[in-house]
């Protein structure tokens, strides 16, 4: 089966489809915040691979089509926030500070817990950038010498949790201007938050569109002070 895997140019990314269209069926069937479709496009792709015996690598051969979709996707997140540059403009001061402290205090408690738990120094930097989009999190990661696929996996779990928890969240703690709800979940959870910011409203997905991209460059700029800390 895995020589099946190799030879296949677009057999994984066929599973990956289907598994993530079999995630949408759930979500809209049940409406239950954990049917995430990425969240059960994992699980049924690694049961895959389980049952198949199938190496990772072998089934990333075949996916690398969607690794090169990524950075364009993101950059489409744009559209959205040019609708709404007029707010921008009027809550410039108020979205920059939100989005700095959304990116410091990410990485704050990544070394703060890092320290509690002893974790070596290759940990700590492979969980550093995991409140920022994949496509940056990978390049930041290795440079510095962490573990990429961890760190991709850590990226992903990130922005599921924010995916299905930000709507309760934003509930419990009484937050209801668009604004305020986009930048935060744009600076924790990245493209996937920002999924569920698009249904949330217009505002909240332009918002956490620009949270991510800012987070994403303030995130490159801290990486080496932060690098010092452990």
């Amino acid at each position: 089966m895995e020589h099946f895997f190799i030879q296949s140019a677009f057999f994984s990314l066929f599973i990956s489809l289907i598994a993530y269209q079999i995630g949408l069926y759930l979500k809209k069937r049940t409406g239950f915040a954990l049917c995430n479709p990425l969240l059960i496009a994992v699980i049924l792709v690694i049961l895959l691979l389980s049952l198949l015996d199938i190496e990772y690598e072998s089934y990333k051969k075949g996916t690398n089509i969607l690794s090169m979709l990524l950075t364009p996707a993101t950059i489409c997140l744009a559209v959205p926030l040019y609708e709404q540059v007029h707010l921008l403009k009027k809550h410039s001061t108020a979205v920059l500070a939100g989005v700095i402290s959304g990116a410091v205090g990410s990485m704050a408690s990544v070394a703060i817990l890092s320290f509690l738990f002893h974790l070596s120094h290759t940990h700590y930097v492979t969980l550093l950038p995991k409140s920022i989009t994949t496509a940056i999190g990978m390049d930041i990661s290795q440079e510095f010498g962490g573990i990429v696929t961890i760190t991709v996996t850590v990226i992903i779990i990130t922005g599921i949790i924010g995916n299905v928890i930000a709507q309760p969240l934003c509930k419990l703690f009484r937050i209801h201007h668009p604004i305020a709800k986009g930048i935060a979940i744009g600076s924790s959870s990245h493209a996937i938050g920002t999924v569920k910011a698009m249904e949330m409203g217009e505002i909240e997905g332009a918002m956490s569109s620009l949270a991510i991209v800012v987070s994403g460059i303030i995130t490159v700029f801290l990486f080496p002070i932060f690098n010092s800390f452990l």
